[in-house]
């Protein structure tokens, strides 16, 4: 039987509430930190040493939430991308992960090659701006 843990590590009471919240509507485990308590305690247990976004501990999966700590209202969206600026930055480090090659950067990014083409056009990206660093390397 798996066990699902839902460590929420933040200073802001309102996040926690509502992670707190999430987890009771999921039937989850929810284990709450301040920044300062997660850095002592996993220097204690010598397990994670820092929140990194996507990286874990034996599969688990740390996410970090975009914008800057304790942003209230216009101020909370300036540090939080759009979903095309987000989907533009997916598509350019997949191309460049595979050196320009664009069918590999598809697979990988679980999209059509051709839904690739039309992406890279629609975000005005360039793919040889890969392959050229592939050759100076």
């Amino acid at each position: 039987m798996v066990r699902s843990l839902f460590i929420v590590v933040s200073d802001d009471q309102a996040l926690v509430q509502k992670a707190q919240q999430f987890g009771q509507m999921h039937g989850l485990t929810v284990q709450v930190m301040t920044p300062d308590q997660w850095e002592t305690s996993n220097r204690q247990q010598n397990e994670v040493p820092s929140l990194v976004a996507g990286h874990g501990h034996e599969g688990a999966k740390v996410l970090q939430f975009p914008g800057p700590q304790g942003a209230v209202g216009s101020d909370a969206r300036k540090g939080v991308a759009t979903i095309n600026q987000l989907e533009a930055t997916a598509i350019e480090n997949a191309i460049v992960a595979f050196k320009g090659n664009l069918t590999e950067a598809a697979k990988a990014l679980g999209i059509g090659r051709a839904t690739l083409y039309r992406k890279v056009k629609q975000y005005n990206i360039d793919p040889s701006v890969a392959r050229n660093k592939k050759k100076a390397a």
